[in-house]
């Protein structure tokens, strides 16, 4: 919530000791096509709050939540490369068509859970999705940070409980109108079919798919289990990444003290969203398991077995998506420094 200014005290202090307030130079424009109930308005509200008090006035953010400037990720991102918008966030599904690279956050199974990705997003990995964006965009596309939106994606069906592989096979799942996630889909047996998101609800209802990949708050957001969908396994195939986006000559035009401004207040904005889907998801899940919902969490050796049967789909993602080499030795290697550093930790807390 932005600070009230208003407060008796602030007032008598105000009177007390005027603030010498910078005069207003810099006027950035968020978008989100979002809602106030969604972990990047969160993360805005925090980003806007920091920014404008840490830049004493010089820096004013203005946040357009939904349409209003754009309306999907193709067209808010050229809005970004030709300066219209100044920051725009993304699913790495909206900014594929530009960075198919991107969709490496999509792969199954590369992050075992939030410890792992949050020190990974937190680090050089970032840097070099960075540096690609940045060369394929003519210096115009900046990515400032990676923070999330929604928790992770499950696995969830109108049929049966999923506990391992060939529990999927058959099943019609929902996908979006990409290749990747058609790609999981038909390594782990199932049919994979793209229906656009509004019409998901009906076509769990009618049959059409009798499976989705999203995450908790997602489903009971949309109410799903009204349109029959009754069985959750929380294999957390993979984290959602909300890539937030910079207009870099908007960015670079700033002195570097208002640069670093914006930079924590990424930071910032990254720690809300980080925080935000964790604890939503606690209302959502005990929503779903007292509406009747059958929510399983697989064991270790189950979980392997899902990883195993996915992992056609990471030779697939090096051999036709263009970075996708590069972009998966970076996070790979990253979970690996991630796993390393969080074990030693691990070892020194725990004696």
């Amino acid at each position: 919530m932005l600070r009230n200014l208003t407060t008796p005290l602030l007032a008598a202090t105000l009177l007390a000791a005027p603030l010498a307030v910078t005069a207003q130079e810099y006027t950035l424009r968020a978008t989100a096509n979002s809602n106030e109930n969604d972990e990047d308005y969160d993360g805005l509200v925090v980003f806007k709050n920091y920014v404008e008090a840490a830049s004493n006035g010089a820096i004013e953010v203005e946040l357009f939540i939904g349409t209003q400037l754009c309306s999907n990720g193709a067209e808010c991102l050229q809005g970004v490369a030709d300066g219209s918008i100044d920051i725009f966030i993304s699913t790495s599904g909206g900014a594929a068509g530009i960075f198919p690279y991107v969709q490496v956050l999509d792969l199954p199974y590369l992050m075992a859970g939030d410890r792992v990705a949050e020190t990974v997003l937190q680090g050089d990995f970032v840097r070099t999705m960075r540096d690609m964006a940045l060369e394929d965009s003519a210096g115009t596309i900046r990515l400032m940070t990676i923070g999330n939106t929604g928790g992770w994606r499950n696995f969830a069906n109108t049929q049966r409980r999923v506990q391992s592989p060939s529990d999927l096979e058959g099943l019609k799942m929902r996908t979006v109108v990409a290749d990747l996630p058609q790609e999981l889909v038909k390594a782990l047996g199932a049919s994979p079919t793209p229906i656009p998101w509004p019409e998901l609800f009906t076509s769990l209802q009618t049959g059409v798919v009798e499976g989705t990949k999203n995450g908790i708050t997602d489903i009971m957001g949309m109410k799903f289990p009204d349109a029959g969908l009754q069985y959750v396994t929380l294999d957390g195939h993979a984290y959602m990444g909300a890539l937030w986006w910079m207009s870099n000559d908007r960015f670079m035009s700033m002195p570097e003290d208002l640069r670093r401004v914006v930079n924590d207040g990424f930071y910032q904005l990254q720690q809300a969203t980080f925080a935000s889907p964790k604890r939503k998801s606690i209302a959502a899940y005990e929503a779903f398991v007292e509406g009747g919902g059958d929510l399983y969490v697989p064991t270790p050796e189950e979980k392997e077995m899902f990883r195993d049967a996915a992992a056609p789909v990471y030779d697939w993602f090096k051999a036709n998506v263009d970075g996708g080499e590069a972009i998966f030795t970076a996070l790979t290697d990253a979970v690996a420094s991630a796993e390393e550093e969080i074990a030693a930790g691990n070892a020194r807390d725990l004696n």
